[in-house]
């Protein structure tokens, strides 16, 4: 498996965990770009949003729904946060799994403005 997500999903490689359920993920970014950054994945392997099926919208609900509880878990539910996902080399995707980056944590709105994120 050459997919660091999907070792991560198997429990193949370390992650700090914050949330799961049988169908999604929320960890750590190893290279957070905010005082908080989470990692929202489906445990399937989904290359980029434009590979997702439409048999697959109820997952990709799955995965909003973990984003929402993983918000929740390090309490940024009421402070705010920012979610966005890259799609391809040009959008800026590195890790071809599909992923939701989950941002917040800032002390000032100044703060808030990450390099590379909308």
């Amino acid at each position: 498996m050459d997919c660091l997500f999907c070792q991560i999903a198997a429990k193949e490689a370390k992650a700090k965990i914050i949330y799961e359920d049988a169908e999604t993920m929320a960890f750590q970014n190893i290279r957070p770009l905010a005082p908080i950054h989470l990692l929202i994945i489906p445990k399937k392997h989904i290359s980029s949003i434009s590979q997702v099926l439409p048999e697959e919208r109820d997952l990709i609900g799955q995965v909003i729904l973990t984003a929402q509880k993983a918000a929740q878990l390090v309490g940024l539910e009421e402070r705010g946060y920012k979610l966005a996902v890259n799609v391809g080399r040009g959008g800026g995707q590195e890790i071809f799994h599909l992923h939701f980056h989950l941002l917040g944590g800032w002390s000032n709105l100044k703060e808030r403005d990450v390099p590379g994120m909308p």
